[in-house]
């Protein structure tokens, strides 16, 4: 007899009533930019392999040792998305949504591919939902996306978490610091592929978690002081903004994040009962990402907020439940007189709007009751023989054990006030 199958290692699996707290999580980091006119986009969650060696970066991990490429039937070199920043570049310049009202706003969610040591918080389908403000470098719209990012954070309850805050400079300044950046590693004791890294893209040394490097890190250059005037103004511009929205920061000069694309406004979200994968979410202005993929010098500027570390975070925090119960409503029919009424029943409830279901298997009283508090439902609704006769039904409270008899057309105001089902009525 065959092995039985298993998820991939590293993926995991939402299953009910798990899985309505991923929803609702989703739901709730997508919220603020839905409220802020970020309309949806649905993307492939495959793409040309060049597209993100030449958007995220060669010298990245993601790009050079995180990928999930293959070759398809064609000979074509395809990669599982690991971000989706590039991925929104390549829709907009396709379809040409920059030559129309900007800023562009457009948000996301879905799963992400890494091919990275599966543990807890780090997964090799890992689910985000993301944001890109597209065609305007104005500090205010920079403040509005870091503001949104945060405000999906305390939509979902979480409270410990640290917002860190840095700019990483322009095309003007930016050559000049890696300059020094550069002078200062090469005196470093690194290994082989560290330099590579550091010689493809300096800043990344400064993203690396090894303690080894990091202690000797103390007085590297930070671009932080030797910002041009005009990323110098717009950060402190994107600092008021954020001030005035009550969003506040911790100055972290050192972020770099994982991707080559960010320029000047570059954040993390932190959690700190989280350990080692205390990330929670980032993203950062990308100015030049466009161009770098074909298009025109168009800014941007987004976040991907991960719904996985963020469930972690709520359990963490011993947050309560946001997903409400799969089920109100619990109806019992007793007796083969009760099937038919009792099929309609569900329909209408269900129409107004109340999520219900039913006892099936011709369950008796006692164990139609054990379903019913096992569902999770508020409400059971019993019907047998006598209620059938006076079109009336038992409308028990499962919460405090109060059951009154309730007329058929009065069971939807009882269960759900002001309800309104499919004819219009009450």
């Amino acid at each position: 007899m065959s092995a039985s199958f298993q998820a991939p290692k590293g993926v995991p699996e939402y299953l009910p009533p798990q899985s309505g707290e991923f929803l609702a999580v989703q739901v709730a980091l997508s919220r603020p930019a839905e409220l802020a006119g970020y309309g949806y986009i649905e993307l492939p969650v495959f793409e040309d392999t060049s597209l993100f060696a030449r958007g995220v970066g060669e010298s990245t991990d993601v790009v050079s040792k995180e990928m999930y490429t293959f070759e398809d039937r064609g000979g074509r070199s395809l990669s599982l998305r690991p971000e989706g920043t590039a991925g929104v570049m390549r829709s907009v310049i396709e379809h040409n949504l920059h030559r129309g009202q900007l800023p562009l706003k457009l948000r996301y969610a879905g799963p992400f591919f890494r091919a990275e040591r599966p543990q807890k918080g780090r997964y090799r389908q890992l689910q985000q939902v993301g944001a890109e403000a597209i065609g305007s470098d104005d500090p205010r719209l920079d403040a509005e996306v870091v503001a949104l990012a945060d405000a999906g954070f305390r939509g979902c309850g979480l409270t410990q978490f640290t917002l860190l805050l840095t700019s990483l400079g322009c095309a003007a300044c930016r050559p000049a610091y890696r300059a020094l950046l550069t002078a200062f590693l090469v005196d470093l004791d690194l290994d082989e592929a560290t330099r590579e890294r550091a010689r493809l893209n300096p800043l990344r040394v400064l993203d690396d978690k090894r303690s080894s490097v990091q202690a000797q890190l103390g007085d590297a250059p930070l671009m932080a002081d030797h910002l041009c005037q005009e990323c110098r103004q717009h950060y402190d511009e994107v600092r008021h903004y954020l001030t005035v929205m009550g969003v506040a920061w911790t100055e972290q000069p050192r972020l770099v994040r994982g991707l080559d694309y960010y320029t000047r406004t570059t954040f993390e979200f932190s959690h700190p009962l989280l350990g080692a994968q205390s990330a929670i979410g980032g993203g950062g202005r990308y100015d030049g990402l466009m161009a770098a993929l074909g298009g025109p010098e168009v800014s941007g500027i987004g976040f991907g907020l991960g719904v996985d570390r963020t469930l972690l975070a709520r359990e963490e925090e011993g947050l309560p439940a946001l997903a409400p119960p799969l089920v109100t409503a619990f109806v019992v029919p007793l007796g083969p007189a009760a099937d038919d009424p009792c099929v309609r029943l569900v329909d209408r409830l269900r129409a107004a709007g109340i999520a219900t279901t039913s006892t099936f298997g011709g369950r008796g009283l006692k164990g139609s009751m054990k379903a019913a508090d096992r569902s999770g439902a508020r409400w059971a609704v019993i019907v047998g023989e006598d209620e059938v006769a006076h079109a009336t039904a038992q409308v028990k409270d499962l919460t405090t054990g109060e059951q009154h008899t309730v007329p058929v057309d009065e069971i939807v105001e009882v269960i759900h006030p002001g309800a309104i089902d499919r004819e219009g009525g009450h």
